[in-house]
């Protein structure tokens, strides 16, 4: 949709909210309703949140006044987006809220699409990117809601926004006294926690709050650690209910669901694989693949050559093989410009540690092309990585055995903290 449209559809909306007690981490508050019939089309017996919602009829929402925050992932097995199928069912909501990319999904990466009225159902539409929670707040009392529905396809890493967007909804929602219902979808890039952890030192949009770099945790996991562990001491806790998807195990990596790229440099799942590890080379001068069809899995930059490629494959990291690969980006870094570098090939997800790979990409590439590799002047490097440790050893010249292993205690604390909520097998 373009910003003349956009402005073309702007809209406000009105009333008041209501309050509810917040539940704990058990009971029937996290627990999916019973179903009427199983969705159609689960043929592999894995069933997202959202569709168990809508096979029940959304009897969930009977009798409440709605806000969605959505985008285009929020979709049932047959592409009918949740808020549609929510109209469809009579169950109108008062307003849905768009993340980074917007309600619609048209906006690049650190954009959104502003307010408008969604043309096909007229709901108005929100935007939440970047809003704090005062914000949101105001705008759910505008709206006069009392339920808050997040339903987003995540990837599994700490930088990618839409996990925060839902952080900051929930303390919204917890201010205004309304209920938070998560629609779960599986974790894309599986159940495996790794990376480091974020240091509240060096919190931002792309890392609010200490979880490792990629969780391993679904939506609804992530909502219930959020819910247990940090709003008791941010705003307070909110009357949280998760829809847990069903028939998921947790490093399953082929759900049979339909992929809908989360946002425009997220095109396939292969590209989610790689993104919790090679996500970190937009903090350097190299490019991260942006303004290429194949972004996050082709990094480089002009005066890389073949020879990256053969260091990273001798490496002999389990799961992944580095092809040559030269590209030209149309935006982004370069634009316009042939670059040399590699494209990433996995192999055997199941096996792939993608911050491991982008580890030892970056330290190769400083040894191989040290007047090429750096990082970003504005050291968006130490935000992405959670702290400045990763730039500092890789300056230092360490290793990448000795930069993993630096992270390997706050891992195995993580690993304890998420424990207790995390819900599938």
């Amino acid at each position: 949709m373009s910003g003349l449209r956009r402005r073309r559809l702007l809209v406000g909306g009105a009333l008041a909210g209501g309050a509810l007690a917040a539940p704990g981490l058990t009971g029937p508050a996290l627990v999916a309703p019973a179903l009427a019939a199983p969705p159609a089309g689960a043929d592999r017996g894995v069933a997202t949140g959202a569709e168990i919602a809508a096979a029940d009829g959304w009897r969930l929402l009977d009798g409440r006044r709605v806000a969605v925050v959505t985008n285009p992932t929020g979709v049932l097995r047959d592409q009918t987006h949740v808020v549609d199928s929510m109209v469809a069912a009579g169950r109108v909501p008062r307003a849905a809220f768009g993340p980074e990319h917007g309600f619609r999904g048209t906006a690049q990466a650190g954009g959104s699409e502003g307010d408008y009225a969604d043309p096909r159902t007229g709901v108005p539409v929100y935007d939440a990117y970047g809003a704090d929670a005062g914000k949101l707040a105001a705008l759910f009392a505008k709206a006069g809601v009392d339920t808050v529905v997040f339903d987003i396809a995540d990837v599994g890493a700490r930088f990618y926004t839409y996990i925060w967007t839902m952080y900051t909804a929930m303390r919204a929602a917890a201010a205004t006294g309304a209920e938070f219902v998560v629609l779960d979808r599986p974790n894309p890039v599986g159940g495996s926690a790794r990376g480091p952890q974020l240091d509240p030192a060096y919190a931002t949009g792309v890392g609010r709050k200490p979880i490792v770099q990629q969780h391993g945790m679904t939506v609804g996991e992530l909502a219930a650690l959020f819910d247990g562990e940090f709003l008791p001491d941010d705003g307070g806790r909110v009357a949280l209910r998760v829809v847990w998807a069903r028939g998921w195990r947790r490093d399953d990596l082929d759900t049979g669901l339909p992929w809908v790229p989360p946002s425009p440099n997220m095109p396939t799942r292969d590209t989610a694989l790689v993104y919790p590890g090679t996500g970190l080379f937009e903090g350097t001068v190299l490019s991260e693949g942006r303004g290429t069809t194949r972004p996050f899995e082709t990094v480089g930059a002009p005066g890389v050559d073949w020879r990256w490629a053969e260091d990273l494959n001798a490496a002999g990291l389990p799961g992944v093989r580095f092809r040559e690969a030269h590209f030209t980006p149309t935006f982004g870094k370069f634009t316009g410009q042939t670059c040399g570098g590699v494209a990433l090939h996995v192999t055997r997800p199941g096996e792939f540690d993608a911050i491991t790979a982008a580890v030892t990409m970056m330290v190769t590439a400083r040894d191989r092309y040290p007047r090429v590799f750096g990082w970003r002047p504005d050291s968006w490097i130490d935000k992405l990585s959670g702290s400045d440790r990763l730039r500092r050893m890789v300056d230092a010249g360490a290793g990448v055995a000795e930069v993993v292993g630096a992270w390997r205690g706050e891992l195995a604390d993580f690993e304890r903290l998420r424990r207790p909520y995390l819900r599938y097998r």
